[in-house]
């Protein structure tokens, strides 16, 4: 394919464009990597001290504005990592790269009490490309899960002794990922993601008794260095000539993550000038579980696109280390399955119209998580959430209005609700912003 432009000393080529475009995706990409390197969880939720933490949202703007679905779900002008099956059918001319920030308000009620807090956080990096005519490839950074929060109770003993409990953590579990797709047959698409995770955590439980005089603090920790493997199928089966079902199914490998966890007892006596402490360790402590996925999707050629998922977290099967009956072992009744359900869709009135407005291509959806820990041998907050977003294409002086690879800003607004009864409910109103680039990296340059 050829793309013929005119060059000139007074005048700016397309080519010059394109160099130029490409010179700055690559810069913006080389300062997020480290941010996206350092980076540790962007939740503030009490939630977050149970299991391995919050359960972080994937995927990228596409996924994001259609409430994280996507496993039935493959474009080939933007990145889907929730099936890696999807990076087959990645355009053959283009380079792609998508990273996301968020930024978020959650209020918290519990017995007439309320509190707001505010965060931002790097989501992702990500970028994609094909490699032959029927094998795609995507590379990124994603995150797992966060731990992030600080709070205190107060209880009374008696008459003359109060005591207040701090509790505190932070830290999460983040994924730097190759993956590959591959179609085999016209309609058939396989794929799979290889990941290397790392992170941790650092909880602490601290009561104070009495104004200056005992102190007891309860000090967990654990560091995570190991890898993640995902696999993916998706079918496509073409309905009419612009209608068409594309099915899809997932699977995690859960295993021990090789992590040992410790816990430190350190007990102080304002009176005595020497503490206390004991260390106690679980060897081969933490673990991912098996994880399964299906959806569906059916679109009208660019016009609109309708589809649901179902995915299963099998965590009842895992254990997970705790101090109790003054042991620290691990335990099988901490952690329960965890299922999620999603709709979603897009519509895009004209792709190709003139008006900016009717190229936006409009975007819903809705889910409803069940969680996959226990709060007192009781089962945590289910979780709510629902989504609107926009994809905005922005046309420069080589991509025109009569192409599908536009550069793209993805923004949704989400609202989440977890609740359960007898526990604190969590209001959070999200907005995500991320940015894709369709790069012509093998596109053939002509200038005349």
């Amino acid at each position: 394919m050829k793309q013929k432009s005119s060059y000139n000393q007074t005048e700016k080529s397309p080519l010059f464009t394109f160099h130029f475009s490409l010179f700055t995706s690559i810069v913006i990409l080389a300062m997020l990597f480290p941010i996206a390197s350092f980076a540790q969880g962007g939740t503030v939720s009490p939630y977050s001290q149970f299991g391995l933490g919050e359960i972080a949202q994937r995927g990228g703007g596409l996924n994001q504005g259609m409430n994280g679905l996507g496993i039935g779900l493959h474009r080939s002008y933007l990145v889907n990592p929730l099936n890696p099956a999807s990076y087959a059918m990645t355009d053959s001319l283009t380079m792609l790269f998508d990273m996301g920030l968020s930024g978020q308000i959650t209020n918290y009620s519990d017995a007439g009490k309320k509190d707001k807090t505010k965060t931002a956080n790097f989501e992702y990096v990500m970028g994609s490309f094909r490699i032959s005519k029927v094998l795609g490839a995507t590379f990124g950074i994603l995150p797992l899960t966060s731990v992030g929060y600080n709070y205190s109770t107060t209880a009374k003993l008696d008459e003359q002794t109060t005591v207040v409990t701090t509790h505190e953590g932070d830290g999460g579990l983040h994924q730097l990922f190759v993956g590959l797709g591959v179609r085999p047959i016209k309609s058939l698409s396989v794929g799979m993601n290889a990941g290397y995770i790392w992170g941790g955590y650092d909880r602490g439980v601290v009561a104070n008794s009495g104004s200056t005089v005992n102190r007891l603090a309860k000090i967990y920790s654990a560091e995570v260095n190991s890898y993640t493997l995902d696999f993916g199928v998706q079918y496509d089966h073409q309905i009419s000539k612009t209608d068409m079902l594309t099915v899809g199914l997932t699977y995690g490998l859960g295993h021990k993550l090789g992590t040992d966890a410790e816990c430190r007892i350190i007990s102080s006596n304002s009176s005595v000038s020497k503490n206390d402490t004991t260390l106690m360790k679980v060897n081969n402590a933490l673990e991912l579980p098996h994880t399964f996925g299906a959806g569906f999707s059916y679109s009208h050629g660019e016009k609109w696109l309708v589809g649901a998922d179902v995915q299963a977290q099998f965590w009842g099967k895992t254990q997970f280390p705790d101090y109790y009956n003054n042991q620290y072992a691990l335990r099988s009744d901490l952690l329960d399955n965890s299922y999620k359900f999603v709709l979603g869709g897009e519509y895009c009135p004209r792709w190709n119209a003139r008006n900016i407005f009717q190229r936006i291509r409009y975007r819903f959806g809705a889910s409803y998580t069940t969680p996959y820990y226990k709060i007192n041998g009781q089962e945590g907050p289910r979780q709510i959430s629902a989504t609107v977003g926009f994809g905005i294409p922005i046309a420069n002086s080589y991509i025109t209005r009569t192409s599908l690879f536009f550069p793209f800003v993805n923004i949704s607004a989400q609202y989440v609700n977890n609740y359960a009864t007898g526990m604190i409910r969590e209001n959070t109103f999200r907005i995500n912003i991320g940015l894709t680039f369709n790069e012509r990296w093998f596109a053939k340059w002509k200038v005349e």
